[in-house]
């Protein structure tokens, strides 16, 4: 089991300059957590002496800390990034977090953590199918599903997302539909299908545009070979 799954204290990356005036907070916060357990093992790297290390992880402002697999921007409260410790210890941290980078629109984070780990793409699936979700992370889901296009990671969720279309919401089964055309995979196919006999004419409609968009796809593909 590793450290990230619970049965050890994650570890943290914290960066810092010499000038950054929340630095000596961030640090101090996470010296806290470190001497209460809540951290395991910390790292602390200058990034004016070793700027490769900022250039690797892709980080242009300071303070920046990673906890577990989480990417903190800024400076945060010592609660705050308490939670994150905790989360980290948690299947669910990483559906909190994909919240987050989503609602601020950080996509790209996103696709990293995917490429690195496609077992993360099921978190996607699971904020679509929570009708808690707000409005912009549904729409960054679609943005990243799009991305993700070409990669054939989306087929490890078209049964996820199918069983969505059995959601009392309208807008839940509406947006599954959406997204199973993004998926690129034929077996979304039965899933559309059966969404076309919805109840709702809405959500009927959006289900024969992209069933329409999927088959156009794939019959694409086809002829590409």
């Amino acid at each position: 089991m590793s450290e990230e799954a619970g049965k050890f204290p994650p570890r943290a990356l914290l960066l810092i300059t010499t000038e950054c005036p929340h630095c000596d907070s961030l640090l101090a916060s996470a010296t806290t957590l470190v001497k209460d357990g809540s951290i395991g093992i910390l790292e602390v790297i200058n990034v004016q002496l070793h700027p490769e290390r900022a250039s690797e992880l892709q980080v242009r402002s300071v303070p920046w800390m990673r906890i577990g697999p989480f990417g903190l921007e800024g400076n945060r409260s010592l609660g705050e990034l308490r939670k994150w410790c905790d989360k980290a210890a948690n299947a669910q941290g990483m559906t909190e977090y994909f919240n987050e980078l989503l609602m601020t629109g950080k996509l790209h984070e996103v696709e990293n953590l995917i490429e690195d780990d496609e077992r993360h793409i099921e978190v996607i699936a699971e904020l679509a199918a929570d009708p808690k979700t707000n409005i912009h992370v549904r729409v960054g889901i679609a943005a990243l599903l799009e991305s993700l296009q070409g990669s054939g990671v989306a087929h490890n969720i078209v049964h996820e997302l199918g069983a969505i279309l059995q959601a009392t919401d309208a807008r839940l089964r509406s947006d599954a539909a959406h997204f199973l055309a993004l998926t690129e995979s034929a077996e979304a196919i039965p899933y559309l299908e059966q969404c076309l006999r919805d109840e709702v004419p809405q959500v009927r409609e959006i289900a024969a545009e992209a069933l329409a968009e999927l088959q156009a796809k794939l019959l694409g593909k086809r002829r590409q070979v």
